[in-house]
């Protein structure tokens, strides 16, 4: 599947028990931090689950063209000789992202205080994004960006020739705008001082550790302070790239939907930032045992075995909504399978992902039968019952890869199928979804 060519209809059916092993690729936050991370570094980072999605894939044509050594070694293992920190070579063609809001956030971030200039574009959805949430603080470091209307790409981006260090507090919850600061800061003298007032995941921060950055965390009155000592020699690594909570969603929601289901799936990050669904499913009454708890790659991991069972709709608390930001599509989908209504608030951040994520998933589970209402920062979804979504529609996937995934998911539980217009964007994070969902039983098909 690919983000970028024909639009792929992928549909649906009602399934029988979903049963197996759910092996799911790499974490993406990781593997795009992995690489970049590399291409900073002096000497040969290894790399092993890399997700080979288009995203990340997406980041590793970037580094090449910056003018780090990129190598492929067979599935997964990726070895990356870094530049250093500062550097970056100036690109001689237009950075193509692709789908990737982290991608290219993170990339603009670790040129942004090189003095070179890039020029970013991306496919028909990453260029509705606003990137201005990212180049706001980047001016601060003295870098210029030049894009469309709106702060929209195609944009292009000239590095800071004599950077300054920042102290910035981030005005959203967002790990992208915390880690394009973190990586500017690299290169610039002294030390950036990054403020959140709501945490988020903090990858960014662990990896920077392990590469050999000098940085601090502390939490104080005025939030979560992160300390970067800038200019540092980052030291090369082998990362281990646990799998991915986010893509682990998509089989784990759809084997609580269908019933008699059982899958297990291993080694799936547990950082506190990123668990906030599963969580919220254990509050819903969900099966799952969390088995073999360990630490792989510097991230928590556990083996998860999921039963199917009812569900029974809650309110989420807002302020996980930092740490399950990405799931929400699926959760919609699931809380249209449980018992009761399901209150999700301080989700607006949903609004400027690859679409809005939102009214994506209230239009389409309208279509589907399905009761739901919407704020800004609101969305309810009246729940019908394990069995009691009646299904038989078309939705619109708006280029989103987790609306299309979350749809076929609730489709495998639904009285009738569920059609999504365009399945292709799923190969951005989720290349094998398709075949590891039928594996476990689902009726999944194109056209």
């Amino acid at each position: 599947m690919s983000g970028h060519g024909a639009p792929i209809p992928m549909t649906a059916r009602k399934s029988g028990p979903l049963r197996g092993t759910a092996e799911v690729p790499g974490d993406k936050s990781i593997s795009h931090r992995a690489l970049i991370l590399g291409a900073l570094a002096v000497g040969e980072t290894k790399i092993t689950g890399l997700l080979e999605g288009q995203d990340v894939l997406d980041t590793a044509k970037a580094m090449r063209a910056f003018g780090a050594e990129v190598i492929s070694h067979g599935p997964g293992s990726w070895s990356v000789h870094g530049v250093g920190v500062g550097g970056f070579a100036e690109p001689s063609q237009v950075i193509d992202c692709g789908n990737s809001g982290t991608g290219v956030r993170l990339i603009m971030g670790a040129m942004a205080t090189t003095p070179i200039t890039a020029t970013f574009t991306g496919d028909a959805s990453l260029n509705k994004r606003p990137m201005g949430r990212v180049t706001d603080p980047l001016a601060l470091f003295g870098a210029r960006a030049y894009g469309r209307s709106g702060g929209r790409l195609p944009m292009t981006v000239v590095g800071a020739a004599e950077p300054v260090p920042v102290r910035y507090v981030t005005p959203v919850p967002s790990a992208q705008v915390k880690s394009a600061i973190l990586l500017a800061g690299l290169n610039a003298p002294g030390q950036t001082v990054v403020i959140e007032k709501e945490p988020t995941r903090d990858h960014s921060e662990r990896m920077l550790l392990g590469f050999g950055a000098q940085l601090t965390v502390e939490e104080m009155a005025e939030g979560r302070v992160i300390t970067l000592t800038g200019q540092p020699e980052l030291r090369p690594q082998t990362v281990a790239v646990p799998r991915d909570p986010s893509s682990a969603a998509f089989p784990v929601c759809a084997a609580l939907m269908v019933e008699g289901s059982e899958v297990f799936v291993p080694g799936v990050s547990q950082n506190l930032t990123r668990n906030g669904l599963y969580l919220t499913l254990v509050d819903m009454g969900a099966d799952i045992a969390f088995e073999n708890p360990r630490e792989e790659g510097g991230e928590p991991v556990a083996d998860l075995r999921v039963r199917f069972g009812p569900l029974k709709g809650i309110e989420v608390p807002e302020d996980r909504a930092a740490s399950m930001i990405d799931e929400y599509p699926v959760l919609a989908a699931l809380a249209a399978t449980a018992e009761g209504k399901t209150i999700m608030r301080g989700v607006k951040e949903l609004r400027v992902k690859e679409s809005d994520r939102i009214d994506a998933m209230a239009r389409g589970l309208e279509a589907c039968g399905v009761r739901v209402e919407e704020e800004e920062d609101l969305l309810i979804v009246h729940g019908m019952g394990a069995d009691g979504v009646p299904g038989g529609a078309t939705v619109q996937s708006h280029l989103d890869h987790r609306i299309a995934m979350s749809f076929l998911c609730l489709g495998l539980a639904a009285q009738q199928p569920i059609t999504v217009d365009d399945g292709s964007p799923i190969a951005t994070s989720f290349p094998v979804f398709e075949g590891l969902m039928q594996n476990l039983g689902a009726e999944i098909a194109r056209g």
